[in-house]
C-alpha cells in the first residue's frame, strides 16, 4: 500500500468514495433523497475545490494499491484552539475495512500534523449512530470528549454526533 497526497487527479476517485461510504453509513442522519440523489455530483464539487487549490492550513492523503483508491484522510490544521487539528474526512473503501487502511491513513494524517504543528492534538466527530466507526476510533486511543447535535447536513438532517480526540497524535504513529 502507497500513501501519498491527493491531487486534482485524485477527485472523481475520492468524490466516489466519499459518496458510497456516506450512502453507506449515514442513513438516518443525511435525507435519504439526498443520498440516493445528488451527493456524488456534491462531493466532486467538494473535492474539486479542495484539490485544485490545495490550502495552506489543510492536508488530503489518499492510500493506493497498484493504482487503485483504497481510502483517503482530510486534516485541517488549526481548527479547534483546545483540540488541534481536525481529520475531517477517513473513508476506506468497503472492501478493504479491517485491512490496516485506516490506522495507515490515521498515522499519517498524525505525522503531517506532527510535522507542520508539532504542540497540537487531533480531533475528529463521529455519528453517535456509526458503532463501528466508535469502536475503530477507541482502538486507536482516541478519547470521547463530547457529544453535541450536529447539522444541518449537506441535504439536510441532524444527527447526535460524538467527538474523540488525541492529545498525542504520537501515539497514532505507534500503531503501524
Amino acid at each position: 500500500m502507497n500513501v501519498r497526497a491527493a491531487t486534482a487527479r485524485d477527485v472523481e476517485g475520492i468524490a466516489g468514495l466519499h459518496a458510497d461510504s456516506w450512502r453507506r453509513n449515514y442513513r438516518g442522519a443525511y435525507m435519504d433523497a439526498y443520498l440516493d440523489g445528488d451527493v456524488l455530483a456534491d462531493r466532486v464539487v467538494v473535492w474539486t475545490d479542495r484539490l485544485s487549490a490545495p490550502q495552506v492550513d489543510t492536508m488530503t492523503i489518499v492510500a493506493e494499491h497498484e493504482g487503485a483508491l483504497l481510502g483517503f484522510a482530510h486534516t485541517i490544521l488549526d481548527a479547534d484552539p483546545t483540540y488541534g487539528a481536525l481529520l475531517e474526512n477517513l473513508h476506506v473503501t468497503h472492501d478493504h475495512k479491517r485491512a490496516g487502511v485506516g490506522t495507515r491513513l490515521m498515522a499519517e494524517a498524525a505525522r503531517g500534523v506532527i510535522r507542520r504543528r508539532p504542540s497540537t492534538g487531533l480531533y475528529l466527530t463521529v455519528l453517535e449512530q456509526n458503532q463501528a466507526a466508535q469502536a475503530f476510533y477507541a482502538a486507536r486511543g482516541g478519547i470521547p470528549v463530547g457529544r453535541k447535535i450536529a447539522g444541518p447536513f449537506p441535504g439536510g438532517g441532524t444527527a447526535a454526533v460524538l467527538r474523540y480526540a488525541w492529545p498525542d497524535t504520537a501515539e497514532l504513529i505507534d500503531q503501524t
